[in-house]
């Protein structure tokens, strides 16, 4: 039997979420389009859906970070610099350098959980 997918998403797992939610929106230029404080926000953006929401207290030691999280979040930008201009303006600088590929422009930088933002500017 084969099932037919319909979306997916990201969802990224927070006791605390509501830092979350305050970073990507200030990240993103946009509320979320749902919100359940302290609970779950839900941002629709182009190709994705990001959820944030708090894990259950029987399920909180799963979502625990021992170490560094697996995921990167990958943003294609316009304008790199802006987008660093703005994430050092909300208090989250990047900490490395600018790296230079032959797809584009990337750097690496972390939101309030620790989790990966790669920020691209790909080359035209």
């Amino acid at each position: 039997m084969k099932f037919h997918l319909h979306t997916a998403w990201v969802t990224m797992a927070a006791t605390n979420i509501e830092p979350l939610v305050e970073f990507y929106s200030q990240l993103l230029a946009k509320s979320p389009h749902c919100h359940s404080p302290n609970t779950y926000a839900e941002f629709q953006l182009p190709g994705l859906r990001l959820g944030l929401f708090k894990p259950r207290d029987n399920h909180r030691q799963e979502f625990e970070q021992s170490e560094q999280s697996g995921l990167s979040l990958c943003l294609d930008v316009d304008d790199l610099d802006a987008a660093i201009a703005q994430l050092s303006n909300m208090g989250y600088p990047p900490p490395g350098e600018i790296i230079v590929a032959s797809h584009g422009r990337e750097i690496y930088a972390y939101d309030p959980n620790g989790n990966r933002l790669i920020l691209h500017q790909p080359q035209r």
